[in-house]
Formats: structure tokens, sequence, C-alpha cells
């Protein structure tokens, strides 16, 4: 039983980011729900929360696969401390700023460790979603490129080719054709139980170490199958997190304020581009939303309506998505940087000058 399990825990729960020591609670800042088992010196025996999409958060997680996650918790523990250096890889490298109030966009909007009790308590939060937002703004303050790993960040396993189910701990139920998986010899049914020597307990620990994965890395996996142990070795090829579409995340919020003005794009479907006189592999990106308010209206200011069709970002006119044309715009174009956008409205094609965030 869940509960039996959870008895063998303290738990606590947290509900601000306020305070929270970055450098221990490392994890993907979007999800509405993480959990972290850890040991009472700070060393960590896994994670668990993921998600993929914004509404349907049971497609990723389960109460099944948490109570597996709870117990094998409970078995490294009753290891611990032989295991310790298995584990060293679950903490990542101390952050620059050890609390969130201390990253300057959050300082700056006068955020501290307490919470105001006295009128303004919402206004005072520092929520999770705020400190990926922190991190991606100090390089756009910076004019820096914001790097891929804070834009294509925790991927799900089935990047690389690999669906699993959410109600085990990491059991491959699909191995996508033509993928790092397929290549690597990974089947269904297979029980991954390492990576990176790090022993897994739920999706999230997969996610980890993908997250802090190189360009192009060579990843040892350990599965099990059929009851015997095997070793696969993931490939990942260069550029392999770019397939990673964030534009479910809450942060891509600012991020669409940073390259499109508050635009909220989406690309047309293949049924609807004949009609529009565009092929399956041009660029074809439907206004969805306009921002209305602030930085977030800069697109509404320049032109852009609600229903245009952007066919050309900065001269480039082939197909992509809203997460790609966000990237190419935060990774090579400065804050003041005026950019060409083509767009179709109706029959007319018209260039609308965009201003960056």
């Amino acid at each position: 039983m869940l509960k039996d399990l959870l008895d063998q825990f303290i738990c606590v729960r947290l509900v601000k980011a306020n305070g929270l020591d970055l450098r221990l609670f490392q994890f993907d800042y979007d999800l509405t729900f993480a959990a972290f088992f850890l040991n009472g010196d700070g060393a960590i025996y896994g994670r668990y929360g993921s998600r993929s999409e914004q509404k349907n958060a049971a497609k990723d997680i389960s109460l099944e696969g948490l109570r597996k996650a709870l117990a094998a918790a409970l078995t490294l523990h009753r290891d611990y401390p032989k295991n310790a250096a298995a584990l060293a890889g679950k903490r990542g490298p101390a952050p620059k700023y050890a609390v969130p109030e201390q990253m300057p966009p959050l300082t700056s909007r006068h955020y501290t460790a307490q919470l105001d009790y006295n009128g303004k308590l919402a206004a005072s939060c520092i929520h999770c979603h705020m400190v990926g937002d922190a991190e991606r703004k100090m390089f756009r303050d910076a004019a820096k490129p914001i790097p891929d790993d804070l834009l294509f960040s925790y991927p799900m396993p089935s990047l690389v080719g690999l669906e699993l189910d959410p109600k085990e701990i990491a059991r491959v139920t699909r191995v996508l054709p033509g993928s790092p998986a397929a290549r690597a010899g990974f089947q269904s049914g297979d029980e991954i139980a390492t990576v990176q020597g790090q022993p897994i307990i739920s999706i999230a620990d997969i996610q980890w170490v993908l997250q802090h994965a190189g360009d192009s890395d060579q990843l040892k996996t350990g599965v099990v199958r059929n009851g015997q142990p095997k070793e696969l070795t993931l490939s990942l090829g260069s550029g392999w997190r770019r397939g990673n579409d964030f534009a479910w995340r809450t942060t891509t919020w600012d991020l669409r304020r940073m390259a499109f003005g508050g635009l909220v794009l989406e690309d047309l479907p293949d049924e609807n581009r004949a009609d529009a006189g565009l092929t399956k592999d041009a660029l074809a990106l439907r206004v969805k939303y306009v921002g209305q308010y602030g930085d977030h209206a800069a697109g509404k200011r320049a032109g852009f309506q609600k229903d245009d069709i952007l066919v050309s970002v900065d001269g480039k006119n082939d197909r992509m998505s809203e997460a790609l044309a966000i990237a190419y715009l935060v990774q090579n174009k400065k804050p003041g940087d005026r950019v060409p956008i083509q767009v179709l409205r109706g029959k007319e094609r018209l260039t609308l000058d965009l201003p960056l965030q």
C-alpha cells in the first residue's frame, strides 16, 4: 500500500520556492508535482515527477509508478552508504546562486526568503517555474544565447526512442523504429536498471541523466531482459535534444515575449496547407493568440493579427515548430534587434518588422 510505504519516510511538503536550496533541489521547474527521495545527509536516492504536455499529467505519472519508486528508494536506503558512489551523479553541479531570491531577475523584483502574510501573500511567492524563467532571463539580459539545455530541458525518454510505462519504474513498452534506442538494441519489455551507473527508480531519473548528457554522448545503460542483466550503449547524435518540444511549458510564455513579442504560434497542419498555397516543407506558423499588454504586446504593436501565418522569419522559410523558431531567435538575435517576418494574411503577403525583447 502507498500509505505503508510513505509511513517509512519523513514526508515534507514544499509549496513555495522562496528559500529553496538550489544546490540540492535541482529538477524540472515546470512540473506541478515533483518528489525527491533523500537521505538525511542530503544524498539523493531518486526523483519522481515527469511531464510531456500541459493537460494530461496521467500520461507520464501514476500512483502505481510512485509506489514502486518509493519501494525502490527504500531498497537503496537499506544499502546506503555502500552505494554512495553510484548515487553521486544524482546531485548536480553547484549553482551560482544558492536560493532563488539571489538570482538577479528575482532580486530586482524584491523577492525574499519570506512570504508577506500582510496582504501580499501571492505576490511575494516564488513559483517553481520562475526559477527556470530567471535562469533564461539572466542569459537574455546579458545578450548571450540561451543554451539548449535551458530551452530543450529535461527530455522525455521518447525523444531518444524509448516509450516507458508510467505505472512501472522504467519498463520499455515500445522502441521507436530508427531511433537511437533502436540502434542501441533496446527491446519492448526491457527494464532499465541503471544509466551512466546511476540506479534508476523512475522515468524522472532517466530525464535527469538525459538533461546532463552532452550534445553527442554515449550513455551506458543497464537493463534487465527476461530476468537477465544486459548492458546497452545509447548513442546521442549532435543536436539530439532539439526535437524536444517545449511549447507546453509554463516558462514558454516568457520565451514568447522575448522572441515573438507575445505571439502564440502553432504549426499549420498538413491538411490546411494546400488551401493556403503552402507545401508540407514550408514554414507555416499560424498566430493562435496575440498578447495584449506590456512587452507581451510587442507583436500586436508591430501589426501582427490572429490567424496570420508566418511564412518567413529572418529569411528562414523551412518548416519548423514554434519551439525551434523561438530557439533560433533567442540564440541568434539580441534584445533590441529587429527581425523581418513575412506573413500570409488571407491571400495577401505582408512583411512586418518585429522588435525582440
